[in-house]
C-alpha cells in the first residue's frame, strides 16, 4: 500500500493537467460532449434557483396582496420555467452517453494500440502488464474514468456555482449561519468518508477475491477443460472453491456495509445538529421581526440546500482525484517512452528479390533480473539465401537468438546487423517487414480462415493470392471440404458455427500465412513441437521446398528434422558449441553426435515396441 500512494505522489500528471486532457480529448473527437457538460451546468444552477424562489415569490406576492391575475401569471412563469430546465435536462441527458463513448472508445483505441504496438520486451515484462491492466480500467466501462468525469465534472461545477449563490444568499443574513453549515458539513462528510473510504483503501483485498471467483466460473465454462471435468470429477472441487471464495467476498461486504451504516448513522447526527442549529436562529431572526415570512422561508430552504453544496463539492473533488489518478495512469501507459525507433527511426523498405545478409556480432543478452548470459559473445553470419538450424536443449537460448535476429530484443551488448547496418537505426516495425516467422505460440484469432491467412480484414484478402499460398502449404483441399471454405470461422470461442482444426492443418495454415507475407527472411521456432517426427519431418520439408533461396532458420528440438539445411548450430552454455552440416557434425563425433544418436536410439526402440 505504502508503494501504491508513493507511486501516486510521483504522477507526472496533476488533477487539473487530466482534466484539460480529458477537455482536449473530447474538442478533438466530439465537440458536443462539452455542450451538454455546459449545459447541464445550466440546468443544474437554473432548476435549483428556480426551486429556492418559488415558495418565497408565492408568499411574498401574497403578503403584497396582488391581483389574481398577476398571482397565476407568476406561477405560470415558474411552472413554464421549472418544465422548460427539466426538458432540456432530460434531453441533454439522453443524449449525452453518445458523445461520452465515442471519446471513451477513442481513448480505449489509443490504449490498445499502444499496447499493440509497443516493443516487444514490454510483452513480457510483468510490471509493464501490471500498467496496462491498470490503465485498461480507466476505460473499461461507463461508470470508470475514462467517461464518467464529465458526470463528475458537471456535478463539481453545479455544486460550486450554487455554493457561491447561496453563499451570498445567506451572507445576507449573518456569516455565522454560513460558517456554521461549512463546519458542520465538512465534519460530517470527512468523518463519513472515512469510514466508506474503508473499502477503497482495501480495494486490492477486494480484488483478488473478485478475480479468484472469475477464475473459478471461467474455469468451469472452458469448453477446453469439460473433458478433465467430467472424466476427473472435478465439478464438486470447483464448487467448493467457488462456495468458499463467495463466503469471503459476503463477509468482506458484511464490513463494507457495517461501515456504511454507522457512516450514514453520523451522517444523520450531525445533519441534525446542523440544520437544528440554523434553523433555531432563523426561527429567532423570524420572531424578533427581523425576516418577513418569504425571507424566513427562503433563508430556510438555503440553509439545507446549502450543506448539499458543501458536501457535494467535497464528495465531488474526491471523486475527480481518484478519476485523475486513473487517467494519469492512462496516460503514463500511452505516453511512456518505447525501448526501439518507431516512426522515429529510418525508413526501411523491403527489397523484392534481394537476398538480405544478416550478422550476430559480438552479441550478449541477458533477460531483465537474470544473473547470468542466456547468450554470450556470440558471433554468426547468416548468408544470403542460406538454410540455417539451431538445434540445443531447452532453455539453451535458440528462441532467444531468433528473437534477436527478428529485432524482438535488442541485444544486452554487440550488434545485430542487416547488410553491414545496425538495425537499431530502422524504423523497427518496417525492419519486421523482413520476416516470416512462424512460432510455438500461433495468433489464430476467431475470424475466417482467409482473415487468419492474410491478417487483415476479408475485404483486403488478395484471394488468388490466398487459394495459390493453400494449394503450396497443401493445405488446400482441406478447405474446400470446410462448410463455408475460406470463408469458415475457426474456432468456437466467438462463433457457433467455427471450426477446429487438427494441429497438422493448424501448421499447414501458419506456412500458407508465411508464404503470403512473402517475406525475404523465413524465421521457424519449434512449430512443429506437438507433430509426431514422421510428420515433423514432412512439414519440415515442406518448408524447406517451398521457401526456395530465402534466407531461412529453423529450430527443432528433432536433430534429424533439419539434415536439409546448408548448417547447423548448436547452442550450448550461451554460445554456439558445434556447427557444420549434418553429416559434417555427425562425423565430427562431438555433442551433437551424442544427442542424435540418443534421439536415433529412442525413436529405434519405440518403434521396436510398437511392432
Amino acid at each position: 500500500m505504502k508503494q501504491t500512494r508513493s507511486k501516486q505522489k510521483k504522477t507526472a500528471y496533476g488533477m487539473w493537467s487530466n482534466c484539460a486532457f480529458m477537455v482536449s480529448r473530447a474538442w478533438r473527437d466530439c465537440k458536443s460532449v462539452l455542450a451538454i457538460v455546459l449545459g447541464l451546468i445550466f440546468c443544474g444552477v437554473a432548476g435549483s434557483l428556480l426551486e429556492l424562489f418559488v415558495v418565497p415569490a408565492i408568499l411574498e406576492a401574497v403578503g403584497r396582496g396582488v391581483s389574481p391575475g398577476e398571482f397565476v401569471r407568476m406561477i405560470l412563469w415558474f411552472t413554464l420555467g421549472m418544465t422548460a430546465v427539466r426538458a432540456l435536462r432530460s434531453y441533454l441527458d439522453a443524449n449525452s452517453l453518445f458523445g461520452r463513448v465515442r471519446v471513451r472508445t477513442g481513448l480505449c483505441l489509443d490504449l490498445h494500440m499502444t499496447f499493440c504496438r509497443t516493443s516487444f520486451p514490454h510483452i513480457e515484462d510483468p510490471d509493464y502488464l501490471k500498467r496496462a491492466e491498470k490503465a485498461q480500467k480507466c476505460v473499461d466501462g461507463n461508470s470508470e474514468a475514462g467517461e464518467y468525469i464529465w458526470t463528475t465534472l458537471t456535478e463539481l461545477l453545479t455544486n460550486v456555482i450554487c455554493f457561491i449563490v447561496y453563499l451570498l444568499l445567506l451572507a445576507q443574513v449573518g456569516p455565522w449561519i454560513a460558517a456554521l453549515c461549512v463546519v458542520l458539513s465538512a465534519a460530517g462528510y470527512f468523518a463519513g468518508e472515512h469510514l466508506r473510504a474503508w473499502r477503497y483503501r482495501h480495494r486490492e483485498e477486494e480484488g483478488a477475491l473478485g478475480h479468484k471467483i472469475d477464475h473459478v466460473v471461467e474455469r468451469s465454462l472452458d469448453v477446453k477443460l469439460a473433458k478433465d471435468i467430467r472424466i476427473f470429477g472435478i465439478g464438486p472441487w470447483l464448487t467448493e472453491l467457488y462456495d468458499r471464495y463467495t463466503r469471503l467476498y459476503r463477509d468482506f461486504l458484511t464490513g463494507v456495509y457495517r461501515r456504511y451504516f454507522w457512516a450514514d448513522l453520523l451522517d444523520v447526527v450531525l445533519a441534525f445538529l446542523r440544520n437544528g442549529a440554523a434553523y433555531g436562529l432563523l426561527i429567532a431572526m423570524a420572531l424578533r421581526g427581523e425576516l418577513t415570512a418569504a425571507a424566513f422561508v427562503l433563508y430556510f430552504t438555503a440553509v439545507s440546500g446549502f450543506t448539499s453544496w458543501v458536501t457535494g463539492i467535497f464528495a465531488q473533488m474526491r471523486e475527480l482525484h481518484r478519476e485523475s489518478l486513473d487517467l494519469a495512469a492512462l496516460r503514463e501507459f500511452m505516453e511512456a517512452p518505447e525501448l526501439f525507433r518507431f516512426g522515429d527511426g529510418k525508413p526501411l523498405a523491403v527489397k523484392p528479390d534481394h537476398l538480405y545478409t544478416l550478422e550476430l556480432r559480438d552479441v550478449s543478452f541477458r533477460y531483465p533480473g537474470a544473473d547470468h548470459d542466456t547468450l554470450s559473445h556470440v558471433d554468426l553470419t547468416l548468408h544470403p539465401g542460406e538454410k540455417l538450424a539451431v538445434v540445443g536443449r531447452n532453455g539453451a537460448g535458440k528462441t532467444t537468438l531468433i528473437k534477436l535476429l527478428c529485432g524482438l530484443y535488442d541485444p544486452t551488448e554487440g550488434q545485430v546487423l542487416l547488410d553491414g547496418e545496425d538495425i537499431r537505426q530502422y524504423d523497427r516495425r518496417d525492419y519486421y517487414r523482413h520476416f516470416s516467422a512462424v512460432f510455438q505460440q500461433f495468433s489464430v484469432l476467431a475470424g475466417t480462415l482467409a482473415e487468419n491467412v492474410a491478417q487483415t480484414n476479408g475485404e483486403n484478402v488478395d484471394r488468388p493470392k490466398m487459394w495459390d499460398c493453400l494449394e503450396r502449404a497443401g493445405i488446400a483441399d482441406k478447405v474446400r471440404e470446410l462448410p463455408q471454405e475460406e470463408n469458415t470461422h475457426l474456432g468456437r470461442e466467438v462463433y457457433l458455427d467455427g471450426v477446429d482444426l487438427s494441429g497438422g492443418q493448424i501448421q499447414r495454415l501458419m506456412l500458407a500465412r508465411a508464404l503470403y507475407k512473402d517475406a525475404p527472411v523465413v524465421v521457424l521456432d519449434e512449430p512443429t513441437a506437438a507433430l509426431d517426427p514422421i510428420a515433423e519431418s514432412d512439414l519440415y520439408q515442406k518448408y524447406s521446398d517451398l521457401t526456395g533461396n530465402r534466407t531461412s532458420v529453423y529450430i527443432s528440438h528433432r536433430l534429424a528434422s533439419t539434415r536439409f539445411c546448408d548448417r547447423v548450430l548448436l547452442i550450448e552454455n550461451g554460445g554456439i558449441a558445434e556447427e557444420g552440416t549434418h553429416e559434417e557434425l555427425l562425423d565430427a563425433g562431438g555433442r551433437y553426435a551424442c544427442l542424435f544418436n540418443i534421439q536415433s536410439k529412442y525413436y529405434r526402440e519405440g518403434a521396436m515396441e510398437d511392432e
